[in-house]
């Protein structure tokens, strides 16, 4: 319903720049997808109106690129960027042009990035417009540059990561002309801000395309110049009785190619990182020589955090991702747990991306979900007995016993929670008792 809502609007918005007396499309990838039989998640509109003339058109307009020729057009709860056609030039910082000249709709799509983005549509006509040969290229599934590769990736530099997440997202190929282009400029990506950069790959680690994107990311020479620490794990091989799947870079494909549809975004980055520091922990055993990779979860967390930094990622976003990296070879331990400690493993605001990073571990490994099987069933059963949620007791419950705030008050609440983890404890009465006891303090 919403979605029909959408383009209802967005067909609106072209009709009423058309009745006005102006040209009007829908542009880029909103065309695109239309016509591979997608639901596009927005629409852009391209027009002959200028900026102060589209304003006259529309009661509600938010000037977000006016010198570009950039409105948004607000549509009841829908918002439309609407551009004047223009041609741009004089590309110096590999991002803006120097100069924007407003200008024809052909202009406008020779100056696109890919020419499966550079087709405009009349919805109320029902016309294609295609100046581009972009309409050839959707039918070969083909994702080439408008124009010379070098010119159109000298413009901006993050088209050059635009080419690999578009033709993993669509299943394409790229171009021969256009990838060989990609590679001799991947060098170039690192001049691109790291939250446009960030962006992209947000977008290109979604599945059911994650894998792909991965493969092609490393191909195209951009993974050494984005995430190099990543680069890396395709010559760290691992002993194959616990990884028959190969080095650690295929094991991160095998793993992103099981990703649930609905994955949380953060999995695909926790499955990128988990193994992010095998390469610099790699030892083998001179004797059998078995490969090893002592505490690469604890150095693996440490270069979580600084990738994550780096690509300016949300501070929680990587506190999240860091937890789930540093435990996550807590789990081949889960057999052999305490009733306490695997109560806490259960309890940490982490396990549920945990869970779900140990089930893609061992998918893109050995295959065995005894481990993941026995540890839903665990969460299952924890989640009837709601009481041993929160702690039986808090310091304020201490102190009011008379006990000072310190170590000694710290030392006893831990004591408490052990025991309630274990079952010892199940009530706050039983909990002050036992409290009572270990402080000799009167009991009634």
């Amino acid at each position: 319903m919403r979605q029909s809502a959408l383009k209802e609007n967005a067909t609106q918005v072209v009709l009423r720049l058309q009745q006005a007396g102006y040209q009007a499309f829908w542009v880029g990838g909103s065309v695109r997808d239309f016509l591979l039989g997608r639901e596009p998640g927005d629409f852009d509109i391209v027009t002959s109106a200028l900026p102060d003339q589209i304003e006259k058109v529309f009661s509600r307009t938010i000037p977000v690129g006016r010198k570009f020729g950039v409105l948004i057009v607000v549509e009841g709860e829908w918002q439309f960027q609407v551009a004047t056609f223009r041609a741009e030039a004089d590309y110096r910082d590999g991002r803006h042009p120097e100069r924007v000249t407003f200008g024809d709709a052909r202009a406008d799509a020779l100056r696109r990035d890919f020419t499966v983005n550079g087709l405009f549509y009349d919805p109320i006509a029902g016309e294609l417009h295609d100046w581009v040969r972009g309409e050839a290229d959707l039918r070969s599934r083909v994702i080439r540059t408008i124009g010379a590769p070098a010119e159109r990736f000298a413009e901006d530099h993050l088209r050059l990561l635009r080419a690999v997440r578009l033709a993993a997202q669509l299943g394409f190929q790229i171009d021969d002309s256009t990838f060989a282009a990609v590679k001799a400029s991947a060098g170039t990506i690192r001049t691109i801000s790291a939250e446009r950069v960030r962006d992209e790959m947000l977008k290109l680690f979604q599945p059911p395309h994650a894998s792909g994107g991965l493969r092609l990311l490393s191909e195209s020479g951009l993974l050494d110049g984005i995430l190099p620490e990543l680069a890396a794990t395709s010559s760290c091989e691992q002993s194959p009785e616990y990884h028959p799947e190969g080095n650690v870079f295929e094991h991160i494909v095998l793993m992103l190619q099981k990703l649930p549809s609905d994955a949380d975004p953060l999995l695909a980055w926790a499955v990128l990182l988990h193994d992010i520091a095998k390469p610099v922990t790699a030892s083998s055993d001179p004797v059998t020589g078995s490969i090893h990779f002592y505490g690469h979860e604890r150095v693996g967390a440490e270069m979580a955090e600084q990738i994550m930094s780096r690509l300016r990622f949300p501070r929680k976003q990587i506190d999240e991702v860091v937890q789930v990296v540093r435990c996550h070879m807590q789990f081949k331990d889960v057999p052999a747990m305490r009733k306490s400690t695997l109560r806490r493993l259960l309890l940490r605001p982490t396990f549920p991306l945990e869970l779900q990073l140990h089930r893609l571990d061992c998918l893109g490994s050995h295959g065995q979900l005894n481990i993941y099987d026995f540890l839903v069933k665990e969460a299952v059963e924890l989640q009837k007995v709601p009481e041993i949620i929160p702690p039986l007791l808090t310091g304020e419950d201490l102190i009011a016993l008379g006990i000072k705030p310190g170590p000694a008050l710290g030392q006893l609440l831990a004591q408490v929670r052990e025991k309630q983890l274990q079952d010892e404890l199940t009530t706050a009465t039983q909990a002050l008792d036992w409290v009572k006891q270990q402080q000799n303090l009167p009991r009634p």
